[in-house]
């Protein structure tokens, strides 16, 4: 068994090795620029050794999306138990503006990830709950979808913010504003 174990060891380091790869050509050149010519290069392995590891280049997003989403949950978790709903908002945009590529890959990139569901891995739920957690005080009837909506804003703020068509100088307003949509 030790040898085993010791192969299984050397698997998920190496796999660890091509989702961090992975994620800082993205986060430096953008997604476009990671192929996978260019991460069997980064990783000093062939890309056969990349295709045993994750079946294609969604495979990989997905890794680095799953990384990201549970590096956000903790960000949620921690700025909302200081700072509330606002304190959430902020480092939710926060978040997506430190890392733009990673974000990217949880939101907006194909992957293999499915949302909302009874399926959808643990982290995705965990994520959920700490924007959940933040907003279903301040809801007076289906906080699930309250959350959804809150959410979605933010969405649209990172996003828009990313793709500078929104003043910079408002985003501090715009978070405000929006806290005091969903808390009245």
């Amino acid at each position: 068994m030790p040898s085993q174990d010791r192969r299984e060891r050397a698997l998920a380091e190496r796999g660890a090795l091509i989702v961090r790869a992975a994620r800082e050509l993205a986060e430096a050149d953008g997604w476009d620029a990671v192929t996978t010519r260019r991460l069997a290069e980064a990783v000093e392995y062939s890309q056969p050794v990349l295709y045993s590891h994750f079946k294609n280049m969604q495979a990989i997003v997905t890794a680095v999306a799953l990384e990201g989403m549970a590096e956000l949950a903790e960000v949620l978790r921690s700025a909302r138990e200081a700072d509330g709903i606002r304190g959430l908002a902020e480092a939710y945009l926060g978040y997506a503006e430190a890392h733009p590529a990673v974000y990217a890959a949880i939101f907006t990139r194909r992957t293999d990830l499915v949302f909302g569901t009874a399926e959808s891995p643990e982290i995705l739920k965990t994520t959920f709950g700490e924007l959940h957690a933040a907003v279903a005080p301040y809801a007076s009837g289906d906080a699930e979808t309250l959350t959804e909506v809150f959410w979605s804003a933010m969405h649209g703020q990172a996003t828009l913010n990313h793709d500078r068509r929104l003043r910079p100088a408002q985003r501090t307003d715009r978070i405000e504003q929006l806290v005091r949509l969903v808390t009245g």
